[in-house]
């Protein structure tokens, strides 16, 4: 099984290589267009892309990281590189956001005169689309192989998409004699780039801090409570490294079993959830009821 999380990552780093790609081609035709174009808001997407860029060369950096085995320093493992990397990704993104919110905000306070040209529009709509299917892409490798890294990038691809979509809106509106509303799309943008890095970075530090979702702690409950011979869960705690799940568990089982019987239980009881919800380490104490 461990094998199998291992090729997992790998394969997760192809979601990060093709993300990678994308966002070279599509930042350098945005920023290229967006200044030949004058237009403030593809220019603000451009620079997303552009930070995208670094933020998904850390993913990939993340998900290399993991796959090294433990070692004297590292005895669980180094699968926690990934909910790091995703961690540096948010702070990169935020940086930027910042700074398209406060070039594109003294735009505005400024006041614009100037219409972007309309090819500048075709372009948002192309990298749109092309940033849709690589969402697509990658969040089918995110759930098939469970990386919370790789989720982040498809998150970040589908935020992409639609910064996009806003960017042609701002720019068509420039059009109707309404040149401002090309800078006041860029305030927009900055914002979703803004929220997309909040997102990733309460997730991530949420799973760095060892926090965990109490539904699922329930359901590794109640599939623990049908194994014969447990009489109860005194104790049930989980926490993550990287993608991979760890079960604390004090069980209550009868006063009377030898330990040989106990020791039956335990197994059974990691058996179960492995095999159900696919937890990669079980750590059982029983306490006799």
């Amino acid at each position: 099984m461990e094998q199998q999380k291992y090729d997992n990552l790998k394969l997760g780093e192809r979601g990060a290589i093709i993300s990678i790609i994308a966002y070279i081609c599509l930042s350098a035709l945005k920023l290229f267009i967006g200044y030949t174009a004058n237009s403030e808001a593809l220019r603000a997407d451009g620079l997303n892309n552009a930070t995208d860029i670094v933020a998904s060369i850390a993913v990939l950096i993340g998900l290399r990281l993991s796959r090294k085995p433990a070692d004297e320093d590292h005895p669980y493992g180094h699968w926690k590189a990934e909910t790091v990397s995703s961690l540096i990704a948010s702070f990169i993104m935020m940086a930027v956001g910042l700074q398209v919110l406060y070039e594109a905000i003294s735009s505005v306070l400024e006041g614009k005169h100037e219409s972007p040209d309309l090819i500048s529009a075709w372009t948002g709509i192309f990298c749109a689309v092309v940033m849709y299917f690589v969402y697509r892409y990658n969040k089918r490798l995110a759930n098939k192989i469970n990386s919370q890294a790789v989720m982040a990038a498809a998150k970040d691809n589908i935020s992409d998409a639609w910064v996009s979509i806003g960017t042609v809106v701002g720019i068509v509106g420039a059009q109707f004699n309404l040149p401002w509303l090309d800078s006041l799309t860029a305030v927009v943008v900055g914002f979703l780039i803004c929220k997309t890095a909040w997102d990733i970075f309460r997730e991530a530090s949420h799973h760095l801090t060892d926090g965990y979702d109490e539904n699922k702690i329930q359901s590794y409950k109640e599939t623990v409570l049908t194994v014969y011979g447990v009489k109860g869960v005194k104790d049930i705690r989980a926490r993550s490294y990287g993608n991979n799940a760890v079960v604390d568990i004090v069980l209550l089982v009868k006063s009377n079993l030898d330990i040989r019987d106990a020791h039956e239980i335990s197994t059974k009881v990691e058996n179960e959830l492995k095999q159900v919800h696919d937890v990669y380490d079980v750590h059982v104490h029983v306490e006799p009821n």
